[in-house]
């Protein structure tokens, strides 16, 4: 007993750690043409879903398809919408495994593979030391002790699988099917392989010892196993790594209650379709064909909502960045709706701006926490201004009128200002990051002072907390501050023999500080304008209704009650 748990534990971590080999070795190795070619594999979801299956008949295992594209996804490779294709691939090609054990029996062992893959890695690793060949050897160490790990988790509990007496269990109909359902997600779990499972199954139905029904119900019990494996490599990955794991689960399982409803369905149907084709009606070929069919049924279930799914999915485990970098005014059917999308942009807007002068104000604290908290919210703001871009130019065209087109030209020119003072600023925060672990001098002190000067003067400009509109600056004493500021620094440099790269350090932050000011004067100035145009144009037909009013009043055009 002790020698299984030992075993088990030993599995689990060789597992574990070939993923983050994997994931390290892959990220490493990633240039430009290897992205491209995993890309243009999964370009559509169609692609994806012949190179999944494609991939899986080959090597034999669902798990090792889906944990490898885990691991693209946690290096970046693909995103998580490519993904999906391969995850319903992957269930289409593991049905390779009963026609290999109903045709020519289980004796493809992809095991075989993994001591070549580790010491061909190992060799690469040594002789290359670092860099892309380096890395690829990496990848292949990982991609081989994955398999070692399945390999002793199998060992693990061979004992325990075989021990099973498959004939005890005598129980007919629905809770019959549901024990062997458990059955077949026990085995899967505890091997970590549906195709040792599915071979298990396939071959205790060729002995007679289960019915074929029951058999059934244990295959779809390993697809659901299965996801285990998943679930299992998503601890701890990226979170579009746990969203492609989530969407093996959702289809999976999906699949598996398609398949129990329609078990009897199934079972007649191939029943007609063997007799029709001259097929054996062996219960090996009969499962192969089950087990075929109902992931093909699953496939064409999902595919026509699979956009659907990837929108779903994208909502799930979001965190604080992903988060931040969400519109909070902006959706589809303000879209729809010109009016209602220049206040929801203004809006927007104006929240985004607040933002990045509070930014600006945690950078120039100088702490290393303030500036590291700073760059995680320009990276949110960056990705927001891209979101505000893109709704401009989702606006209903055919309902714009001269105005609002107007109004919409302004609102881009204004995203532009805004990404325009993030780039200033992601730049002045990476230099006040370098210069936190270096020595203070008089330059700095006189950089320092410069920025708590814009900052007060920008400051100036927000909406104050009674709600008051925000209002236009004057730029006029950051020029002033900037041309004494230079001056200083220069000076300061010279009488310290300050070194060049030094120096010429502090000048560029300074220019950035200055320029990450005009931008977001740009912005605010035109935020302003915006909204007096607005004011003025709500108030305009404010006056013409009640003009209107007027007119049908004195026309005898209201009855009675007010209404027109």
């Amino acid at each position: 007993m002790l020698e299984t748990a030992g075993a088990l534990i030993g599995g689990l971590g060789l597992f574990l750690l070939a993923i983050g080999m994997m994931t390290d070795g892959l990220k490493l190795a990633a240039g430009s043409a290897l992205r491209d070619l995993l890309s243009s594999w999964s370009r559509t979801p169609l692609r994806g879903l012949l190179a999944g299956s494609i991939m899986t008949a080959i090597v034999q295992s669902s798990s090792a398809v889906t944990v490898a594209t885990l691991g693209f996804v946690n290096a970046g490779l693909i995103s998580m919408r490519q993904t999906l294709g391969i995850i319903y691939g992957a269930n289409v090609g593991t049905t390779m495994t009963g026609w290999l054990v109903a045709l020519v029996g289980f004796k493809f062992s992809i095991q075989a593979f993994a001591l070549p893959l580790i010491g061909i890695g190992m060799m690469l690793k040594l002789i290359q030391g670092k860099g892309r060949w380096a890395s690829v050897g990496l990848a292949m160490v990982g991609f081989g002790l994955f398999f070692i790990g399945l390999d002793v988790l199998k060992g693990a509990f061979e004992g325990i699988v075989g021990r099973f007496d498959l004939s005890q269990f005598t129980a007919e109909g629905v809770s019959g099917v549901l024990i062997y359902l458990m059955l077949g997600v026990i085995m899967t779990i505890l091997t970590q392989s549906s195709s040792a499972s599915i071979a298990l199954t396939i071959t205790a139905a060729s002995s007679d010892m289960i019915g074929l029904y029951a058999a059934g119900a244990m295959v779809i019990g390993a697809n659901i196993g299965t996801t285990s494996t998943a679930l299992l490599a998503s601890l701890g990955a990226t979170l579009n790594a746990r969203r492609v794991a989530l969407a093996q689960v959702i289809f999976n399982v999906g699949t598996a209650l398609v398949a129990l409803l329609l078990l009897p369905v199934l079972f007649r149907l191939i029943q007609h379709v063997s007799d029709w084709f001259g097929l054996s009606t062996e219960p090996a070929v009969a499962l192969a064909l089950f087990h075929t069919s109902f992931n093909l049924l699953g496939v064409l279930l999902i595919f026509p909502l699979n956009d659907r799914l990837a929108d779903f999915l994208e909502t799930r485990f979001r965190s604080q960045r992903e988060d931040a970098a969400r519109p909070r005014f902006l959706d589809k059917t303000v879209a729809a709706t010109p009016v209602l999308a220049v206040n929801a942009l203004l809006l927007e807007n104006r929240a985004l701006a607040d933002r990045l002068i509070r930014c600006f104000g945690q950078a120039v604290r100088l702490h290393k926490a303030d500036i590291r908290g700073c760059q995680e919210e320009l990276v949110a703001l960056k990705a927001l201004t891209g979101e505000v871009s893109r709704f401009i130019i989702t606006i209903e065209q055919s309902a714009l009128d001269k105005e609002t087109t107007g109004h919409l030209a302004s609102m881009l020119a204004l995203e532009q200002n805004l990404f325009n003072g993030i780039v200033s600023l992601e730049r002045l925060s990476e230099y006040l990051s370098a210069r936190e672990s270096m020595p203070a001098t008089l330059s700095d002190q006189s950089c320092q002072r410069f920025l708590f000067e814009i900052f007060q003067v920008l400051a100036a400009g927000r909406e104050d907390p009674e709600g008051r509109a925000a209002t236009v600056v004057d730029l006029q004493p950051v020029e002033t501050a900037y041309d004494v500021a230079k001056s200083d620094i220069i000076l300061s440099g010279l009488r310290q023999h300050q070194r060049v790269d030094q120096l010429t350090g502090t000048l560029e932050a300074l220019s950035e500080a200055r320029q990450f000011a005009r931008s977001w004067h740009k912005a605010s100035t035109r935020l302003t304008a915006l909204e007096q145009q607005l004011k003025t144009r709500d108030k305009s037909h404010e006056a013409a209704s009640e003009e209107m009013a007027t007119v049908k009043s004195k026309t005898g055009l209201v009855d009675e009650t007010g209404q027109g």
